[in-house]
């Protein structure tokens, strides 16, 4: 066996599943729960058995004995007691559906292929994975349709296909590996934060500081399973860093351009509200609602039209640099800004010049 070949079956096995590869979503499910405020100590096999369908108590005991059971971040045995509010995580070896990806005509954005890699630019509104809830109609089965003649990808297969995501309704640029090498090469880059990536943001408010970082382990916030969330404490959570700049302060908010050093599930959305500053029209965050500015009319009826210019979290993946698996070149791939953004962008100067000259 190679040492890439070694690598590899580490870099599957690797526990951050959301920064490294997508191999995990045909193989396995996580299922998330917090507690109730008034729940009473109970072995925390009993309350999976009471609050999940279909599963059996050998089923849960397995997925403790191999680790596959964690609460507030970290991982506990079968006999551990369920307190108040605690955010548990189970993981599953079976899939909750048939997550067998066929391939579907849908448009595809390629930006860059060749016989071992594509690049493509994601749309936002199209989830990179099939999931729960999403199980068509998703990027990985458009590019399983624009390779439905490589009689060597096999769209079902984790050691090929997406090296990385980014979320439903983020915009940008990712990377596909045609080749198990080339997932393995590529996704050893990721790991070793080698990979250059850099999005654009806009966000609520005018950032103090024209640049900075933002140290944070982020963990699933126990308050709303839907939200990830900076933890207080460093010893739970996943490491994250982000560095930021800010590129144009427009009244009530700012275009910024982040930097990953990590890549966590809603690493920029979370790190950038946890300095105060959430990203314009991001539900999820609390980004949709006026968190800047006036209540007025005039200014409210504004802001909701920058909301339905730019109807998602205005972030988008722009650029994308590595080291091509065979070639070893180093490659950089630059986006256009997607016009619902841009039109966003563009009311938010007019509306800038306006105040600036009713203010002088």
């Amino acid at each position: 066996m190679s040492e890439l070949d070694s690598f590899y079956l580490d870099f599957e096995d690797a526990p951050d599943i959301d920064e490294l590869s997508d191999a995990g979503d045909v193989q396995m499910r996580e299922i998330h729960l917090v507690a109730d405020k008034g729940q009473s100590p109970i072995r925390i096999d009993k309350f999976l058995i009471d609050h999940l369908a279909n599963t059996s108590r050998n089923k849960i005991q397995q997925a403790a004995d191999a680790g596959f059971i964690a609460v507030n971040g970290k991982i506990v045995k079968s006999n551990y007691k369920v307190k108040p509010c605690d955010d548990i995580v189970i993981t599953f070896d079976t899939p909750a559906h048939d997550n067998t990806i066929v391939p579907e005509d849908i448009p595809l954005d390629v930006v860059y292929e060749d016989d071992v890699i594509m690049v493509v630019n994601k749309p936002a509104g199209l989830v990179v994975h099939p999931g729960c809830g999403n199980y068509h109609g998703t990027l990985i089965n458009a590019i399983a349709w624009h390779l439905k003649d490589n009689p060597s990808f096999d769209p079902n297969d984790p050691q090929v296909g997406l090296v990385h995501r980014i979320d439903k309704n983020t915009s940008g640029l990712l990377v596909v590996a045609k080749t198990a090498y080339a997932k393995a090469f590529l996704g050893q880059q990721f790991f070793n934060k080698t990979t250059k990536r850099t999005y654009n943001a806009v966000v609520w408010g005018s950032v103090k500081d024209d640049a900075g970082t933002v140290v944070g382990n982020i963990t699933r916030n126990p308050r709303n399973r839907l939200q990830m969330a900076v933890s207080a404490d460093e010893t739970v959570g996943k490491h994250a860093v982000t560095h930021y700049r800010v590129l144009e302060r427009l009244s009530y908010v700012s275009l910024i351009e982040c930097n990953l050093e990590t890549g966590r599930t809603h690493q920029i959305r979370v790190h950038m509200k946890h300095i105060g500053h959430t990203l314009f029209n991001d539900d999820v965050y609390g980004g949709d609602e006026i968190l800047k500015g006036t209540h007025f009319n005039k200014y409210a009826q504004f802001v909701k039209n920058c909301f339905k210019l730019c109807p998602r979290q205005a972030l988008h993946a722009k650029t994308l640099g590595f080291v091509h698996p065979t070639t070893k070149e180093t490659m950089f791939f630059d986006s256009e800004l997607p016009t619902d953004f841009v039109d966003m962008l563009e009311a938010w100067r007019r509306y800038s010049v306006a105040s600036a000259g009713f203010a002088s």
